[in-house]
């Protein structure tokens, strides 16, 4: 039966593919697929722990006290029956034949199938043992998760797959930590669908950066949608369509091909330099995630890097973090790749959604933090942990001895904390010295996100060389809105008149300060904001690779007097955005 899902669109184009759900657990669960040589022993893992939990559920039955109930054996006895069932254990081995998965993400796609099928039972006892079920498949997960012989080096080798033929898939769940969009990226998937989050959270920025359909925000999606059936992602609209006709399937299609071919005119412009029509020259730089990224962004004609965002060189460890030489090889090759322009690393901006595996005592009381957007995160984080802070800071300056770096200083609202980071930077320098490794005397930044740093920003330019607005947050915190949180999405405005106002005065003071100003958030890659941006004085946009192709276009196109007229009548106006859509010819709903 075909019907439709509905949510925000946060990544444009059209996929359509064979559902893929990770079911939402109570233990975590990696999700990974393993190349053809390995699957007998992921099967052989699998054994290993069925063997394990066995043993483990035989024990307790022996060990029953004579006074216990009878019902208590017999439970154990189901227990055991469905962890020998071939509907559990040989349907596991299955997913991890067929579709490569590894074997916790295989016990968790036969999880959710099976879970469905006891929902729709209708004796209420048959429909009661899912229960057991679930606890079976997380004492499978446990025994996994203690194997030492877990490959998590294969957590990694998320590339395409090494079989063909395969339909082309498309991921749903509750939601996708940013771990796991990290080992996602660059992998099989054509699309994402989430149930919660919203039009800036993690998954749609990584989604927009790996250029892929997604919509998120469904609520339901992952409830209602089963494994393997065929979808059709709208990411334009923010529809998803399940088990489309056969007149849908190929109407979308056709879309596709369309939206294929414009990306192909619009990659022509690769090497064009951004210049308006009115002899505006036009920096347009890519944000990057990890260091391959930087090839993407000089193949995409980006004229640097605006944001490196060093976190994720962090996730995804198994509680290891990297030391000072990982992190240097890491920044020297993204500096390398680009070839003399210049690269923007971001210190670590690690909590609120992107929380690491390893937990010190200040991020454990962090962890309970009722509103962790509030909480310990980004520079408050750094300065917290100063051996890490320094360890980081002089990884980064080694690697301004192989190229153009700047320093970009996350989520700074006070003149303690820029004093603070100051200090940090200067103790990290004479600790270099003392060591006798080179470095050069980079460009210090700061990024514009809360509101107290725009208010306060004739004073933190006194400190720093340039400023990067950070759009997301800047939004978040000037409208108390959970970015993350489906529930209030819609009231998260781009538009929103004290928004641009910030962002306005902002690129204004900057310059007439004589200190560059970027803006490095998702408005920067949104070509209904170009014009208007570039009617604020704003010269310089950084954004995933994927969309520097259209914003240079709008760049191409633009007059900047007549932006600058837009922009002043979007800051006079009640409603800025219907403003903005009738002056697109877009109707109002």
């Amino acid at each position: 039966m075909s019907f439709q899902v509905f949510g925000l669109p946060v990544s444009r184009g059209v996929a359509i593919g064979r559902a893929v759900l990770v079911a939402s657990s109570r233990v975590d669960v990696a999700h990974y697929f393993i190349d053809v040589g390995r699957i007998e022993e992921e099967v052989g893992r699998l054994r290993v722990a069925r063997d394990a939990v066995a043993m483990e559920l035989s024990l307790l039955k022996r060990d029953l006290p004579t006074e216990a109930p009878a019902e208590l054996s017999a439970l154990l006895d189901v227990h055991l029956m469905l962890l020998h069932d071939e509907s559990l254990t040989g349907a596991t081995k299955q997913w991890i034949h067929d579709r490569h998965y590894n074997a916790e993400w295989a016990l968790s796609a036969q999880l959710e199938v099976l879970a469905r099928q006891f929902d729709e039972m209708e004796d209420d006892y048959l429909r009661e043992r899912k229960a057991d079920l679930e606890q079976v498949v997380e004492r499978l997960l446990r025994a996994l998760a203690r194997d030492p012989e877990t490959p998590l080096a294969a957590v990694a080798a998320t590339g395409a797959r090494d079989f063909a033929g395969e339909d082309p898939l498309v991921l749903v769940a509750n939601d996708i930590a940013p771990a796991d969009m990290l080992q996602f990226k660059g992998s099989v998937f054509t699309g994402f669908i989430t149930d919660v989050g919203g039009r800036t959270s993690h998954t749609a920025i990584v989604a927009r950066s790996m250029d892929i359909p997604a919509v998120v925000g469904t609520r339901e999606a992952s409830r209602i949608i089963r494994q393997d059936d065929w979808l059709i992602i709208d990411g334009d609209n923010g529809i998803v369509i399940v088990n489309p006709s056969p007149i849908v399937l190929e109407e979308y299609r056709f879309r596709q091909r369309q939206a294929g071919l414009e990306r192909e005119r619009l990659s022509r412009l690769r090497h064009t330099p951004a210049v308006t029509l009115d002899g505006e020259k036009v920096e347009l730089l890519a944000n990057i995630e990890l260091p391959g990224d930087a090839a993407g962004a000089l193949e995409a004609g980006a004229v640097g890097v605006g944001l490196f965002r060093s976190e994720f060189l962090f996730m995804n460890r198994n509680g290891e973090l990297p030391d000072e030489e990982e992190q240097f090889e890491a920044y020297r090759a993204a500096v390398e790749t680009m070839q003399g322009l210049p690269v923007t690393i971001r210190t670590v901006d690690i909590g609120a959604d992107k929380p690491l595996e390893r937990m010190s005592v200040n991020e454990l009381r962090h962890e309970h933090a009722l509103n962790p957007a509030l909480g310990l995160r980004a520079i408050r984080w750094s300065l917290s942990e100063p051996g890490m802070f320094r360890q980081q800071l002089r990884a980064i300056l080694r690697a301004s001895a192989f190229g153009k770096v700047r320093l970009l200083i996350p989520m700074i609202a006070h003149l303690n904390e820029v004093h603070a980071t100051l200090e940090a930077i200067a103790r990290a320098k004479q600790q270099l010295d003392e060591a006798g490794k080179p470095y050069v005397d980079v460009e210090v930044g700061a990024m514009i996100e809360v509101p107290a740093a725009a208010l306060m920003l004739p004073a933190f330019l006194r400190y720093f060389d340039f400023v990067s607005i950070g759009t997301n947050d800047l939004i978040q915190y000037t409208l108390a809105i959970d970015r993350a949180d489906e529930s209030v999405a819609h009231l998260y405005d781009s538009w929103h008149p004290a928004v641009l106002s910030l962002i306005s005065t902002t690129i204004e003071q900057a310059r007439r300060a004589g200190k560059h100003v970027s803006v490095c958030g998702e408005m920067a890659g949104d070509p209904a904001f170009t014009e208007v941006l570039l009617g604020f004085g704003l010269r310089s946009f950084s954004m995933h690779p994927a969309q520097i192709a259209s914003i240079k276009q709008r760049v191409l196109r633009a007059d900047v007097r007549k932006c600058v007229a837009r922009a002043e009548a979007a800051l006079e106006a009640d409603e800025p955005q219907q403003l903005a859509m009738s002056e697109a010819g877009v109707p109002s709903a």
